[in-house]
């Protein structure tokens, strides 16, 4: 193969990389603005370039191999170094990311998408704050935040939308519950939208309700479920571990599924770019 055959292209190199942090072509597409087909011929144009397979592909799953595995830190080092050399002719600071996500959104996906963040751009400064829908979509307003990933609610929180998450009344298994008797329930202080939703859901359907459990985080309402305090409305991904869906036993009234957006502010370009990544790895860190 002559020299000029095995001349890389950045573009393709940074495909493969994407591909590898954010899990399969669909995140990586929606990154580079382009489709999953222009992703699946780079890719495979960067393996006949090194004669090597990087990635096994089903249906669902893309995974790298051994060549690939070896092949992603020089694909890292390969596009820091091009980076550099931008920098080298332009000074260029270090991009820096003020995020904020609403409690009930924040779930145990949260270090993945941090890493791959980090994969993306390891320069890039991340400062999360986690506060309730309502006051991080303020901050955003007020210009405090660069992007927000919250509930879209009364919330004025109107931005890409993510995913559509249910949300359940979650309960420990000891939980003991008869009907007629004021449901014990768990939620945030007020104003909080999920709060509100779970009790409005109650008083339509004529269920007696009491307070039983004021939290100041998610984290804290997951504690007095495992405890066995009281039931809350969560969503699968944040509940607690061992905690479960108690609302056909108790007869308790569905809640309406809260569709999750994302906003960001359009005009610095290093956040645009970022905030793609962001979508892409929130949506593929929580499943979605």
């Amino acid at each position: 193969m002559s020299d000029q055959a095995r001349v890389l292209d950045i573009d393709t190199v940074q495909a493969f990389r994407l591909v590898a942090d954010l899990g399969g072509f669909t995140r990586a597409a929606e990154v580079l603005d382009t489709s999953q087909a222009t992703i699946s011929l780079k890719l495979k144009r960067l393996e006949t370039r090194l004669g090597h397979r990087l990635l096994e592909r089903t249906p669902r799953h893309v995974s790298l191999t051994a060549q690939g595995e070896r092949f992603l830190p020089a694909a890292r080092n390969l596009l820091d170094a091009h980076e550099r050399a931008l920098s080298g002719v332009q000074a260029v600071a270090p991009s820096r990311l003020t995020l904020g996500i609403s409690d009930h959104v924040a779930g145990p996906e949260l270090p993945l998408l941090l890493a791959r963040l980090n994969a993306y751009d390891p320069s890039l400064v991340v400062e999360v704050r986690i506060a309730s829908s309502r006051d991080v979509v303020a901050r955003y307003a007020h210009g405090e935040l660069d992007a927000v990933i919250a509930r879209r609610g009364d919330d004025n929180a109107d931005g890409e939308i993510l995913f559509r998450e249910p949300f359940r009344w979650f309960a420990s298994p000891s939980f003991q519950y008869r009907s007629g008797e004021p449901l014990r329930l768990a939620a945030l202080a007020a104003p909080c939208g999920i709060r509100a939703l779970a009790i409005d859901a109650l008083d339509e359907a004529g269920l007696p309700w009491r307070e039983a459990f004021v939290g100041g985080g998610v984290l804290a309402l997951g504690a007095a479920v495992s405890a066995g305090l009281a039931v809350a409305a969560l969503a699968q991904r944040v509940a607690p571990a061992g905690a479960v869906d108690v609302g056909e036993r108790f007869g308790l009234p569905s809640l309406a599924a809260q569709d999750i957006v994302l906003m960001a502010r359009p005009g610095r370009r290093d956040v645009r770019e970022v905030v793609k990544v962001l979508a892409a790895a929130f949506r593929s860190a929580a499943g979605r």
